[in-house]
């Protein structure tokens, strides 16, 4: 697969170890192994290859897969999340846990903290200290994917919308080309992102890298309401 190849993914991630079910994109699947979310809409995953959003061992991987094509292999944890490390395992007090907490009342062994900036998973409480680990949940993991490519997208337009949509999170953009010039209607919801002046720059990015955009104009439209006429 080219570096640059807009596609759509299938995959389920499994733990080597355990033969644990760790993720999956299909429905099926996750009914298969007793994990299935109702509350979840389970669809393929969309990325760019060669982007730098996946682990390094998929992301090798990807760049010598081929559409339509089940495949399996298994990434080591210097390819997957690293290698586990013990200087990320901290103690600390029970009473600088709770005053540190966000929420305190959420606190639990097993559950996710964030202290001082960084988040980990509390391990274990007692005697008055608290032992938090931030090393990556899947560290020290070998990971097996089992993975189709089931979609490279080819139209301009498509590209565009699809990478809109995946870094902002949602759709209801609407663009126009003049030759490799692009034109963007900005829904209104951007407006009350906080997130957007970042988003912004790297959705641009992303155009001019995967698209081949030049000239780009993002525009606010807001079109009046009626009286009356719900926000």
């Amino acid at each position: 697969m080219e570096t640059g190849s807009i596609i759509h993914i299938d995959y389920d991630l499994f733990n080597v170890d355990s033969d644990e079910l760790i993720e999956t994109t299909r429905e099926e699947v996750a009914k298969e192994h007793d994990v299935y979310d109702e509350n979840r809409t389970y669809k393929p995953l969309v990325t760019v290859v060669g982007d730098g959003r996946l682990i390094a061992g998929f992301e090798t991987h990807l760049e010598g897969a081929e559409a339509d094509t089940d495949y399996e292999f298994d990434i080591p944890p210097e390819d997957a999340y690293g290698e586990r490390d013990p200087n990320s395992i901290e103690t600390i007090g029970q009473d600088v846990l709770f005053r540190s907490a966000r929420d305190p009342e959420s606190v639990a062994v097993g559950g996710s903290v964030e202290i001082g900036g960084k988040t980990g998973v509390l391990k274990m409480i007692r005697a008055g200290r608290a032992r938090i680990d931030y090393n990556h949940p899947l560290a020290g993991r070998t990971l097996r994917y089992n993975y189709k490519i089931v979609k490279v997208i080819e139209d301009r337009e498509e590209k565009v919308l699809t990478l809109l949509e995946t870094n902002a999170g949602r759709d209801g953009f609407e663009i126009s080309f003049d030759g490799d010039d692009l034109t963007i209607d900005l829904p209104e919801f951007v407006s009350y992102d906080q997130n957007w002046a970042y988003t912004k720059f790297t959705i641009i990015q992303s155009l001019r890298d995967h698209v081949g955009a030049q000239t780009i104009v993002l525009r606010e439209v807001h079109e009046a309401r009626e009286i009356g006429e719900e926000e």
